[in-house]
Order: structure tokens, then C-alpha cells, then sequence
């Protein structure tokens, strides 16, 4: 079977953790919530820290979620969240999306949130998701779309930002602007029956943006991104300072705006 061959950009740095903390299935996976029924069974995909896996057991129970990622140390992470919660219906393994180690028809959804503008092969990964739904059971994908963000006020620095960010993405293998192309992958990996959505994430309050801001400044400087930014030859640290300054020179402005646009689809097995 295929096997990963892209390189996770971000890494779990705490910044990365930040962001990836905040996400529910409310702000994060409202267009599967309506879905969810108790006694599913349920696989998340790349389940980060385990804010989103924990709303789903929650919401399925007492039906159990799967929860998978790429490494046990994350997956601590996401027990510890479980565990505070009192859920007891969640389990952890490490895994590849490129090649699951689950039998064919396994689970009653498969869910898979801002993973698949990470791996080397999103076809693969969503041909794998169908693999271990069952029949008439739905995989649903959520990613965001880099190249349509967009904020206010411009600046040149921050649009330097979007352009360092994106290669970097695909020079680790990656494709930033997945949201755009999830309904085309859906379609290459089988699926006929899919339901696609967009929704957005907004940061324009003062608290928002102070935090938002705040994660991606350090996140420019001190994540793995950073490194691999500057190991791949893509900036140096000093232009990363500098546009980590630009992005709490943004969040200081009264009238900062910022939109991540979001592509989902639910594709019925």
C-alpha cells in the first residue's frame, strides 16, 4: 500500500497546539454535526489534541470514535483531552491515511479535518476513508484554502507571508489550497454522491485577532514551519522576524479583518 511521503509543515509546537485547541466540532464540523446519530461508529483522522474527536463522542455516544494520527505523542494529547471530558468511548492509534490498518467497512462516518492539504496523496487518503466506511455510511473532508484568505488592512508583508507559507507547503509535499480541490479528489477517489460546502472562520474582534495574530507570529518563528522555512531556503530567520511583526502590526490595527475560507464535502459510500 502507499505510504506517507509528505512532510506535516507545521509540526505540534505550541502556537501550532493553540490554534489546533480551539477548533470544536460547532466552529469546526458543522456541516457533519447534522449527520451524527448516538451509537455510530466513527473514525477521525488526524485527530490533533482531541477537541474536535472529543464533540464527536460526545455527540455518538455511546457509539465509539476512532481517533488516528501520525504520532503516539499527539495522541496523548488527545486522550488527556478525552479523559478530562470523562468520555469513555474513544480509542487511539497511531496511523497512516494512505494505508489504515482497519478491515473494509468498519465505520458509520470517517472524518478527516485540515488533514488533507498535509499528506502526499489526498486520492489515496480519501479511496482509503471510503475503503473503511460502511455502505451507505459518509466520509466527510474539511480544508482550509490558503490562496482565498484574504484580510484587511494590505499590506506587502503579509501578502509575503501567504506566498512564503504556500511554498513551503509544497515543497513538504503538500497542497495548501486543498479546499478548492476536495470535490475534484472526492470525485478521482470514486465517490458519485457528495455534498459540497464552503464555510469560513473570521477573526475581527480585538480578542480574535490578538489571538490569531499572536499564534501565527510565533508560529512563523519558532514551529517546525520556521525551520523548515529556513533548512529549505525559503527565507531567512531575519525575514521571518520581520514578518512575524507584520502579523501582530496587523492584529493591532482597530479595523484588522481576517477570513480562512474553508471547502468541505460529505461523500455518501
Amino acid at each position: 500500500m502507499p505510504k506517507e511521503t509528505a512532510v506535516y509543515t507545521h509540526g505540534h509546537h505550541e502556537s501550532v497546539l493553540r490554534s489546533h485547541r480551539w477548533r470544536t466540532a460547532a466552529n469546526s464540523a458543522a456541516y457533519l454535526i447534522g449527520e451524527l446519530r448516538p451509537d455510530m461508529a466513527v473514525l477521525d483522522v488526524g485527530c490533533g489534541p482531541g477537541t474536535i474527536t472529543a464533540d464527536l463522542a460526545a455527540l455518538v455516544a455511546p457509539g465509539r470514535v476512532t481517533a488516528v494520527d501520525t504520532t503516539r505523542e499527539i495522541l496523548d494529547k488527545a486522550a488527556a483531552e478525552a479523559a478530562e471530558r470523562g468520555l469513555d468511548n474513544v480509542e487511539f492509534a497511531v496511523a497512516d491515511v494512505h494505508a489504515l490498518d482497519f478491515p473494509d467497512d468498519s465505520f458509520d462516518v470517517v472524518h478527516a479535518h485540515q488533514v488533507l492539504q498535509h499528506v502526499g496523496d489526498p486520492v489515496q487518503a480519501l479511496r482509503e476513508m471510503r475503503r473503511v466506511c460502511r455502505p451507505g455510511g459518509l466520509v466527510a473532508a474539511r480544508d482550509s484554502d490558503y490562496a482565498a484568505m484574504s484580510w484587511f488592512p494590505e499590506s506587502p508583508e503579509m501578502t509575503a507571508w501567504l506566498d512564503l507559507y504556500r511554498r513551503v507547503a509544497r515543497a513538504n509535499g503538500g497542497e495548501p489550497d486543498a479546499g478548492r480541490r476536495l470535490l475534484s479528489w472526492a470525485r478521482e477517489a470514486g465517490f458519485t454522491d457528495i455534498t459540497p460546502t464552503a464555510a469560513s472562520w473570521c477573526f475581527a474582534t480585538p480578542e480574535s485577532r490578538d489571538w490569531w495574530s499572536g499564534l501565527w507570529a510565533d508560529r512563523t518563528v519558532g514551529s517546525a514551519y520556521a525551520a523548515r522555512a529556513v533548512d529549505g531556503g525559503h527565507a531567512t530567520q531575519e525575514q521571518l522576524t520581520a514578518l512575524a511583526e507584520a502579523w501582530r502590526t496587523w492584529g493591532a490595527q482597530d479595523d484588522g479583518w481576517f477570513m480562512v475560507p474553508h471547502g468541505e464535502v460529505l461523500c455518501r459510500a
